[in-house]
């Protein structure tokens, strides 16, 4: 709820990494490691910010950041097929009036 990000391993209790106010104290909606690249993951904001983080470039801060302006997003799923090496990449973003948008994702955080 005050937008820090926790990177857990499964058996410890404490965090591997911790990233505080992440979001600017906003709210994390819902977060999903990347289906076809297992070092980037995305997080949704209440404010309707996409932050794309890659482990890999920058461990410390997200490397983009997307604001989706014209209507509050609700959910947000990821889809694509990471036992092909084409590396397609989609998101699912779901509004607040009910309307679904599919985008793509670039291809270096798509790409195995």
């Amino acid at each position: 709820s005050d937008g820090s990000i926790r990177l857990h391993q499964m058996t410890s209790e404490c965090p591997i990494m911790q990233w505080n106010d992440s979001t600017n104290g906003q709210p994390v909606v819902a977060l999903q490691w990347a289906l076809t690249r297992p070092a980037v993951f995305f997080a949704l904001d209440a404010s309707s910010n996409i932050y794309i983080w890659d482990l890999l470039e920058n461990d410390l801060l997200p490397v983009a950041k997307e604001t989706i302006p014209s209507e509050k997003v609700v959910a947000m799923a990821l889809l694509g097929e990471p036992e092909k090496a084409n590396g397609l990449l989609g998101i699912v973003l779901a509004k607040e009036s009910g309307q679904i948008d599919i985008q793509y994702v670039k291809k270096k955080w798509a790409s195995p």
